[in-house]
């Protein structure tokens, strides 16, 4: 270890407090500190490398580094690193808004930023809540969601999340939501088609019954990731559409996850045609820079905002860094770089070689499903895949994987018992066939060795 090693080692211990992380734990091993990155490689203070197999919390595009992105942020720092959009613009937020409105699904006109996608999924709601008292259907106030949902941590956005584990415990702070089944395409044949029928016809008695207090659903499109990156069967999000629009239902899309690109199409909505009334973008925005996130919003929604100041129909909701002109520069070079580098049309191709590659793990006695949607995977681990057993919270069988992983040199997060896999999309194939050999051995090694 080096003495900058040991020197940041400390401070980190002494002054940092790390998301999702148990400090007791964390704080009892030596902490892992990253300090440069190049393509598709992190290195660390004491100069080793890894392989980013999780795009760093599921957000990078085209790798670290990158000249293009870099000239992007500098370009733009010569002229101005920030003015507020209340009540004013700047060129780059302008510019942003003009091509995420191209490349989003059709409708989707009015862009309003914030910084995050909890944030992001914050506008929305309110957006939503408020469009109803707009228009005088005040009684509309009712939000459904679907179950293991994950849409950030502000408090709007846990009020429509469903993962004990992390949302429990603020459940008296929150307002309440409703919940159905997130329809899972791992199951097959009928079953499969039973789980997708089981979803709308919650999903319709709901409507059908309380209706009229419904404002929105709000749904991780294609694939529920901090679920455990579970599949939707096909079909099925397009026809929760039609239940929304059928019943006067806005449909808000949490594209956070899924968007540009990562599974397969700019947005997870494209896959099947689907146009929400409100569409929630981050993560891959920036190609996993600077924290810019936007809300997009119909014409429709845009116009129960749009009246006389007395009024009093604003949108009264800010942050102090919406439309940061830094990172809506890059953005938009970002969103060149896809288009010229062709990055979303080749995600199916460098999926299918993943799958075919992880395909060796499918008769490990370990390894349940393995779910993929573009470039988002997750691999289940179960401690007997005959009799369906989970392993238990406490064996840390995700962690541990993870852990193991980063020793052969990858870096990776688990969610539970699901090792996720979510490479840059600008990884190449020799890339991805390093990266995959890599959590394949770690998944061995640790299942069936005891590593």
């Amino acid at each position: 270890m080096t003495a900058n090693y040991e020197r940041l080692s400390a401070l980190n211990k002494n002054y940092l407090w790390h998301p999702f992380t148990q400090m007791k734990d964390y704080n009892a091993s030596d902490p892992f500190i990253i300090e440069r990155g190049e393509g598709v490689m992190l290195y660390d203070v004491n100069g080793r490398a890894y392989y980013d197999g999780f795009s760093s919390v599921w957000l990078n595009v085209h790798g670290h580094n990158v000249p293009e992105l870099n000239e992007a942020i500098t370009d733009q720092l010569g002229r101005v690193a920030h003015s507020t959009l209340l009540g004013m613009a700047n060129v780059p937020a302008i510019e942003l808004a003009e091509k995420l409105a191209e490349i989003s699904p059709r409708g989707l006109n009015k862009v309003f930023y914030s910084d995050s996608g909890a944030t992001g999924v914050e506008i929305a709601i309110k957006m939503a809540f408020q469009y109803w008292h707009n228009k005088g259907i005040p009684g509309k106030t009712t939000f459904v969601t679907m179950n293991q949902a994950y849409h950030g941590d502000t408090l709007g956005a846990v009020s429509v999340g469903a993962i004990p584990l992390y949302h429990d415990i603020f459940r008296p702070m929150l307002f309440p939501s409703l919940a159905v089944p997130y329809p899972s395409a791992s199951l097959i044949g009928e079953a499969e088609e039973a789980a997708g029928e089981a979803t709308l016809n919650a999903l319709r008695e709901l409507f059908e019954t309380r209706g009229n207090e419904i404002a929105a659903l709000i749904v991780e499109p294609i694939v529920q990731g901090a679920g455990g990156i579970i599949v939707m069967p096909p079909g099925c999000l397009r026809r929760m559409a039609e239940l929304c629009k059928e019943h006067g239902v806005l449909l808000i899309a949490d594209e956070v996850a899924t968007g540009f690109g990562r599974t397969g199409s700019m947005f997870a909505c494209g896959l099947e045609a689907v146009e929400p009334d409100l569409m929630v973008v981050g993560k891959g925005l920036t190609g996993g820079y600077l924290p810019v996130a936007a809300t997009l919003a119909t014409d429709e929604v845009y116009s129960a905002f749009y009246a006389d100041y007395e009024e009093q129909k604003t949108f009264f909701h800010g942050h102090s860094f919406t439309g940061n002109p830094l990172g809506c520069a890059v953005a938009l070079a970002s969103l060149k770089l896809m288009e010229e580098r062709r990055i979303v049309e080749g995600v199916d191709g460098k999926s299918r070689f993943v799958g075919e590659k992880l395909a060796a793990l499918a008769d490990r006695p370990h390894v349940g499903e393995i779910r993929r949607q573009g470039l988002m995977l997750g691999i289940e681990l179960m401690r007997d895949k005959a009799m369906g057993t989970a392993y238990n919270w406490e064996d840390r069988i995700g962690v541990r994987t993870s852990m193991r992983a980063r020793e052969l040199g990858m870096l990776t997060r688990p969610l539970g018992n699901v090792v996720v896999f979510i490479p840059p999309l600008a990884s190449t194939e020799a890339e991805l066939d390093a990266m995959t050999g890599i959590l394949m051995q770690a998944v061995v090694d640790v299942t069936e060795e005891g590593f």
